[in-house]
């Protein structure tokens, strides 16, 4: 019995080391495991999902809406593209009835430089014949330099009369060569133009001008005139050319000043300026040959109301 004991310990024993083996291989292999896991995302990137690549989808022929658009192709040419819907094209064939079929569809080309547009006061237009069915045009305006408008319509067969179905937004077209303008501040105020050539002319307070040239000067330059202070010999800004026994030299300013609210705001030409505390401003621009536009607008406090005044100057200049 003895015996038997004994074998049953040792086989006791034996089963028991080897379930002891058997887990320290099973806890290495895991640990094993996990470290590959680990190695593995320390050197791995990760792959960006596949982006679905899906055929452009074709622009469509209409957008069912009324509307015309300008464009600028070049100094000369600007080009000119609409959509009339259906049913604006019905209520014309109903409104006008049997003249609509008789009508001629025609692209009114506006030249409007230099002013607010109110669709009756442009410098002047002329008429392209277009066909019903056509949805753009190139424009040969023949001006570079030049705002433009157009007007899509029916000029009616009987009396002449054109009727405006679509208006355009405004293009510019570019000058055909470099910019006549050489002066970006194209206006400066009056106060401080005044302040700016007193200091050339001695008008500072370490001046030692004597006072009674610098009142001289100062009436000359706010007198009722405004204009160039060149008007007293003494304070003349013209240069006069040494090598020449005779000469003549003579040029413009152009001054523009008025009044309005203290509160109001105002713009110039859609430069917002600043007024005087009593409301009151002055402004010089340069006065080269040609037409001028100056519109000045003014809106209340409390954008209630406003006013537009456009003083329209021009000047030819002649030398003989």
């Amino acid at each position: 019995m003895a015996r038997v004991r004994n074998i049953k310990k040792k086989l006791k024993k034996i089963t028991q080391e080897r379930k002891g083996r058997k887990k320290e291989e099973t806890k290495k292999e895991i640990l094993g495991a996990q470290e590959v896991i680990v190695e593995k995302a320390k050197f791995s990137h990760p792959q960006a999902p596949p982006i679905r690549r899906t055929p452009p989808a074709d622009l469509p022929y209409q957008y069912d809406r009324d509307k015309i658009v300008l464009q600028v192709r070049d100094p000369l040419w600007i080009h000119a593209y609409w959509e009339l819907r259906g049913s604006t094209l019905e209520r014309l064939k109903n409104e006008f009835k049997d003249d609509f079929f008789r009508a001629k569809f025609i692209l009114r080309v506006y030249d409007i430089s230099h002013i607010i547009f109110n669709g009756s006061n442009a410098h002047r237009f002329f008429d392209i014949q277009i066909n019903e069915q056509a949805n753009n045009w190139y424009i040969d305006t023949g001006g570079p330099g030049r705002s433009w408008c157009v007007d899509l319509g029916l000029l009616l067969p009987n009396n002449g009369r054109f009727v405006t179905i679509l208006r355009s937004n405004t293009v510019q077209t570019p000058l055909e060569g470099p910019s006549w303008i050489t002066d970006e501040e194209w206006m400066i105020p009056e106060d401080m133009f005044a302040r700016l050539y007193g200091m050339g002319f001695g008008l500072g307070h370490s001046s030692p001008v004597g006072k009674a040239w610098q009142e001289r000067v100062k009436k000359a330059l706010f007198s009722g005139v405004l204009a160039s202070p060149g008007i007293t010999s003494v304070a003349s800004p013209v240069k006069i050319p040494k090598e020449k026994k005779f000469w003549l030299t003579a040029d413009c300013e152009l001054i523009v000043y008025g009044a309005t609210e203290p509160q109001a705001k105002v713009t110039v030409q859609g430069r917002k300026i600043k007024l005087r505390p009593d409301g009151t401003f002055t402004l010089r621009f340069a006065f080269p040959d040609g037409k001028q536009v100056i519109p000045v607008k003014a809106v209340s406090s409390d954008n209630a109301e406003e006013r537009t005044i456009t003083p329209v100057v021009s000047r030819d200049t002649k030398n003989s």
